[in-house]
């Protein structure tokens, strides 16, 4: 078959426009129903509820088009504190089935729900008990009618001219699909420590990492008191090469800080004679060991004149280590 040649009366862009308005009623349509607490709503809650209650995983299923979105939703779970897996339900026919354990808890996507290959892992649940939570477009449909709780999509137009190719339809059972996994994770109380966990690698990875994973520390830290003279501040800064020296007090707190921008202004004075507590900023920038490393970069960035060091301070506010931008960058968080 040869491709149409574009004609004058030919106009891509307008047309995907309005693929993706076809798409969007979808997602409007189903943020609509979700707002019903008796209808889409209301199961959908049942299904947090459910899901929340199991001790195993959600054994997430579902063919063709369906079960490239379920392979995705199992994905989101897996990497939001919900323990999951996929199981292809023509696999599951034939042995795969004993992957599916007691405690465990089956969310099947199947558009018609009428998916023949999904008749032996429906079965099975009735075997055993195991909750079985069926997104599906059909109230009525075998799937529907056989699963513990149904969450009933709305019928929307395929943005497909023809009507068939799943477009519209699919796009809904991700973004719910979607729902389901976030409305998990606020319940679980799953915070950036926890994806970092799950996310160790890529640029992603890195944003996550904790200052306490980058920064200097120990001998590393350019350190000094309130009366040592700017002459042998800047040999300790000239020597940690992090830009700043910390200024400390008798019980080893961090008194202020004192940057190479501070020592500039500071060229003025006498530096044979001038001390530390003359020059330091008595207010410096900080953050916890514990924060993540973008946080770090937020805060340098947040004064009109960006700072390139923080100091990290322990609950007690002594210092326990130095972050600088060059070690932001290296880490792949700049």
């Amino acid at each position: 078959m040869t491709s149409p040649a574009l004609t004058a009366s030919t106009t891509p862009g307008m047309d995907a426009a309005a693929t993706v308005r076809v798409e969007q009623s979808g997602l409007e349509a189903l943020a609509h129903a979700l707002e019903d607490p008796a209808g889409l709503g209301g199961a959908f809650a049942q299904a947090v509820t459910v899901l929340l209650g199991i001790s195993g995983r959600v054994v997430v299923t579902g063919i063709g088009k369906s079960g490239h979105v379920a392979r995705k939703i199992q994905a989101t779970l897996a990497s939001t504190g919900t323990p999951s897996l996929y199981v292809h339900p023509a696999e599951a026919s034939h042995g795969d089935l004993g992957m599916v354990q007691p405690g465990d808890a089956i969310l099947a996507f199947s558009n018609s729900g009428e998916t023949t290959e999904l008749a032996d892992i429906a079965a099975h649940t009735l075997r055993t008990g195991q909750p079985l939570l069926a997104v599906t477009s059909r109230a009525t449909s075998t799937l529907a009618t056989t699963a513990t709780l149904a969450l009933t999509l709305p019928t929307m137009p395929e943005a497909c001219p023809m009507g068939l190719a799943p477009t519209t339809s699919t796009l809904m059972q991700l973004a719910f699909g979607d729902a389901l996994a976030v409305a998990l994770l606020r319940h679980r109380g799953f915070t950036a420590s926890d994806f970092s966990t799950f996310h160790p690698g890529g640029r992603l990875g890195a944003r996550l990492r904790t200052v306490r994973e980058v920064m200097h520390k120990g001998n590393a830290m350019p350190l000094t008191t309130p009366d040592t003279p700017m002459r042998e501040v800047i040999m300790e800064m000239t020597h940690k090469a992090l830009g700043c020296v910390g200024i400390v007090g008798q019980n080893g707190e961090l008194a202020g800080l004192i940057t190479d921008g501070d020592l500039r202004r500071a060229l003025d004075q006498d530096l044979t004679t001038t001390l530390a507590k003359n020059v330091m900023n008595p207010r410096p920038l900080t953050i916890n060991p514990d924060a993540l490393a973008s946080e770090a970069l937020q805060v340098m960035n947040a004064r009109k004149q960006p700072v390139t060091a923080l100091f990290v301070l322990d609950s007690a506010g002594l210092p326990v280590g130095v972050v600088h931008l060059h070690d932001l960058v290296r880490a792949g968080v700049g």
